[in-house]
């Protein structure tokens, strides 16, 4: 038992643990959804964290340390968004043949995520610091996180809401549009992305890369103009 409890502590101190138990549940968790047919309630980005949070519970593991070894796959974030760019260019004939239903489903997505969130926040009397936080919940972390840091707001907080934000949006997003009768790859794509930021954009390349795409583009656009669009509503507001 002691030489056991010897390794563990050596190991628990290397960063390279972290990311080994990260890829290992996130792999587990993306076969399990395979297997039941991508079910939207299989979501493998939702499973993986909470098998991650079991292991840093029992272990009894700071945050800070995990993160040692899981900054490598957050490091990956910017790559692998930049990586859309690839479905992009090979699509690109079929893009630019919707710019302008792409736009006007921008302009409105954007607003009415944005208005419906901090409403109804308003609406339940929630302090300015958590609405501040709130705000970019539609948009992906990286740039949700620098949005409310430039405002005032508790960044980490974001990180926390727009993580939930994704993963309810790709639970919700096959079964949502099927039940709208909304066929079309392109729109059901365009919705996800916009809607749900990255998690709904990989749930989008499980079904479709043609969907993919479309989710992509929504996510980067979606990122611009919310960071124009929250400071102006939160000014509005006060």
């Amino acid at each position: 038992m002691t030489g056991d409890f010897a390794l563990w502590v050596f190991l628990s101190r290397t960063p390279l643990l972290w990311l080994t138990v990260t890829l290992t549940a996130y792999v587990v968790a993306d076969r399990v959804s395979a297997a039941t047919g991508r079910h939207p309630l299989a979501n493998p980005v939702l499973h993986a964290i909470w098998m991650v949070g079991l292991v840093l519970i029992v272990t009894r593991t700071p945050y800070p340390v995990y993160f040692e070894g899981a900054q490598f796959v957050h490091f990956l974030l910017g790559p692998a968004t930049v990586a859309l760019a690839i479905p992009l260019y090979e699509h690109r004939k079929t893009v630019t043949r919707v710019l302008v239903p792409m736009a006007a489903a921008l302009a409105v997505g954007s607003t009415v995520a944005l208005v419906t969130g901090i409403g109804t926040a308003k609406l339940l009397g929630v302090p300015d610091s958590i609405l501040i936080a709130l705000a970019p919940k539609s948009v992906t972390a990286s740039v949700a996180m620098g949005i409310t840091s430039a405002l005032g707001g508790d960044p980490t907080l974001t990180a926390v809401l727009v993580i939930l934000t994704g993963i309810l949006g790709a639970i919700m997003v096959t079964p949502l549009l099927d039940r709208l009768g909304i066929k079309d790859y392109r729109a059901r794509g365009f919705a996800a992305g916009l809607a749900a930021h990255g998690i709904g954009t990989a749930r989008a390349f499980q079904v479709s890369e043609v969907a993919g795409t479309f989710a992509g583009i929504a996510m980067g656009l979606n990122a611009f103009l919310t960071a124009v669009l929250v400071p102006l509503a939160l000014l509005l507001l006060r």
